[in-house]
């Protein structure tokens, strides 16, 4: 993920729904809903696993387009109605020219309504945020941050095959968003796939854009909490509410904390900016420094740290959210 610098905000917008606070007793007392769909999280694991087996997946290498091929094959293998694979170049903030290939797939494309989920499944080709100098210059396996929310996505598109939404629901695998400068200016090579594919819109006409969207980064570290991210709650107020509303209700409210938390540069700005106003699912928990989990950009980002409750709490909210939406 991005040199998101974590903006820590203390404010909460006055008004906003889903800015209320909920009390231990209350979340304590709540008989929680029966999830929708069987989402595994076992599955998602597994999935997880299989993208780190294959190595860092840096945009350029061979281990990046195994990775993309992969993701390919099992969206196949889950019946997708259509799989479109975007390529093109994108320049990096040093002058690095990358091969880019966003991944689409689209469940029921002949609905009009239609949501969108997102993830990227590129992974950092340097650890330098790494506690060891030494390691600064190595590529980063990316277990959190890159494949947790690919392996949450492919475990939603199983579902999809095996019971039909009522909207149209399109999945997202972004390319080339983890290529950005943590020391020039904070959107600088950032979210490089998701720009990229702004640009071209595909397989959308401006007239039949998804309603809403919601993008998962980092959802899978153990004992992660996941609060408002600022720009989500302050532009995208609808899906933010589905999502911690779902949340609550299946009593994953200590996973789904209604608190305010950092402002994120990720690409649901970008997703928002072209007209699909989306949330973001991500880890940022620390009040005091409005920090990510400590594996962010390391070597210690791999397997040790992925938790199957995690993943599960994430993937069960947001297919929910999906089976829930009706056409309207």
């Amino acid at each position: 993920m991005k040199a998101k610098s974590i903006l820590l905000l203390l404010i909460v917008l006055a008004g906003a729904a889903c800015a209320c606070s909920r009390t231990g007793k209350e979340t304590a007392s709540h008989v929680a809903d029966t999830p929708l769909g069987s989402f595994n999280a076992d599955s998602a694991y597994r999935y997880v696993a299989e993208q780190v087996a294959i190595g860092p997946r840096v945009p350029g290498t061979e281990e990046h387009d195994s990775c993309a091929r992969y993701i390919i094959n099992k969206l196949r293998s889950f019946d997708a109605d259509t799989i479109t694979v975007q390529t093109g170049t994108v320049t990096a903030f040093n002058g690095d020219v990358l091969p880019l290939t966003n991944i689409i797939a689209c469940y029921r494309p002949e609905i009009r309504r239609r949501i969108l989920l997102a993830a990227h499944y590129d992974t950092r080709p340097w650890a330098d945020r790494d506690i060891n100098p030494d390691h600064h210059d190595t590529p980063i396996l990316g277990a959190n941050d890159g494949a947790s929310g690919v392996g949450v996505l492919l475990e939603i598109a199983r579902n999809l095959a095996m019971r039909e939404p009522s909207v149209g629901v399109d999945l997202i695998f972004f390319d080339c968003e983890d290529y950005g400068s943590h020391t020039t200016a904070e959107d600088d090579g950032w979210c490089l796939g998701s720009r990229y594919w702004a640009s071209h819109m595909v397989p959308y006409r401006n007239e039949n854009l998804p309603v809403y969207g919601i993008l998962l980064d980092m959802v899978g570290a153990r004992d992660a909490q996941f609060p408002y991210e600022y720009f989500s709650q302050l532009n995208a107020i609808t899906p933010t509410i589905k999502v911690w509303s779902a949340a609550e209700a299946l009593g994953y409210s200590d996973r789904f904390p209604r608190l305010v938390g950092g402002a994120v540069n990720d690409d649901h700005i970008v997703l928002t900016n072209a007209g699909i106003p989306t949330t973001d699912i991500i880890e940022c928990n620390n009040e005091s420094t409005g920090s990510f989990h400590p594996s962010w950009h390391t070597l210690a980002d791999d397997m040790s740290i992925i938790d199957r409750e995690t993943l599960g709490a994430v993937g069960t909210t947001v297919l929910n959210v999906a089976y829930k939406e009706r056409l309207q």
